[in-house]
């Protein structure tokens, strides 16, 4: 609660008001001026029972929320935002048997089945952006290698329809897009049903609650409450659909930062039971504003994994062989990762949020 004598910002012109010019600033520079500028509000916030820090290592996340036989929504901001740092974690401790939910599941769907991890997947789509084929896939659906997979078709709008009503409570959501077409003749989890206004037809779609979805966010306070921005896919539907919530973020920074823009905040502190700070956790694929994909990355990983003897040793060289994310990035080299930054600056105008 907010006391007697705050003062808000004055208003004026977005660029006037804080004294600086936005083509000058990256965003995380842009919002700590505006945070340094009202740091005394949050002094004066009132708090009945002190926070308790969710921040963790990758490690002793995946250790205490991933259960053998869980469900898992993951890479729901379709191309970009992908936790692969999570994922490859989960394929070092071997927990197995998971159920992979997701939209057009990129390149973490393939190497978590090539990781031996994963008995269903719940998708729209899985493979390699770049290239086409996930070639671990297609072995374990067409070959059981290196272990049978499980899978359930569906439509990008069925899965974020199915996630959606998870999310609500409901048993279904409608929708009436999959009407001749093949999913709905493979799907067992999508019926025809009648409106009971109208007459008309629509499809049912059960819905889907995940025991985790994990995040990759571009940054979060210790509390778990999350900023995310560009492309969000499905992201709030699984969100909201699932029983727990771990936030991989780029940086973990203060509440007050957090507080300053509560618009941006997708994913709320209370939905989340752990933090991890990971940067460069979305690598290979792009986080907005912090740097873009690894275009050679998807190249070389489909040249290695085209062969079952190949993936083996991808496996190895880039997986099994790393203890954590640090030593990840030190064999990619800093030449590598400095590529990939941002080069062309985009930053928000800054939003007056007085009253």
């Amino acid at each position: 609660m907010y006391s007697q004598t705050y003062q808000p910002v004055p208003l004026g012109t977005a660029e006037g008001s804080l004294g600086f010019q936005l083509q000058a600033l990256s965003p995380l520079h842009l919002i700590r001026v505006i945070v340094s500028k009202t740091q005394s509000a949050e002094k004066e916030i009132s708090s009945p029972m002190p926070s308790k820090s969710k921040v963790m290592s990758m490690a002793e996340a995946v250790s205490r929320l991933v259960r053998a036989g869980a469900s898992i929504a993951l890479g729901t901001n379709l191309e970009a935002a992908i936790p692969f740092a999570a994922g490859q974690e989960i394929i070092r401790q071997q927990v197995r048997d998971l159920t992979l939910i997701g939209p057009i599941s990129d390149l973490l769907f393939d190497m978590m089945v090539g990781g031996g991890v994963v008995k269903r997947i719940v998708a729209a789509w899985i493979g390699n952006v770049s290239t086409g084929s996930g070639y671990n896939f297609r072995r374990a659906v067409e070959k059981g290698i290196p272990r049978p997979v499980e899978v359930e078709n569906h439509s990008n709008l069925s899965v974020s329809t199915a996630l959606e009503a998870g999310g609500m409570g409901l048993g279904f959501g409608l929708i009436r897009s999959l009407f001749g077409t093949d999913i709905l003749k493979e799907n067992p989890n999508i019926a025809p049903l009648d409106c009971p206004f109208t007459g008309r037809k629509h499809l049912a779609v059960q819905a889907l609650t995940p025991d985790l979805t994990i995040v990759h966010a571009q940054r979060a306070d210790e509390e778990g409450n999350a900023h995310v921005w560009g492309n969000l896919g499905i992201t709030p539907e699984a969100v909201k659909a699932a029983r727990h919530v771990l936030v991989v973020a780029e940086e973990v920074v203060s509440r007050a930062v957090i507080r300053s823009d509560p618009n941006r905040t997708l994913i709320p502190g209370f939905k989340v039971r752990a933090v991890v700070e990971e940067p460069w956790g979305a690598h290979p694929s792009p986080l907005q504003g912090y740097y873009g994909r690894d275009d050679e990355f998807y190249l070389e990983y489909a040249r290695a994994t085209k062969e079952l003897e190949q993936a083996g040793a991808w496996f190895k060289e880039w997986v099994f062989g790393l203890p954590h994310r640090q030593a990840y990035l030190k064999k990619l080299g800093p030449e590598r990762l400095a590529g990939l930054k941002v080069r062309h600056p985009a930053p928000a105008a800054p939003v007056e949020y007085g009253y």
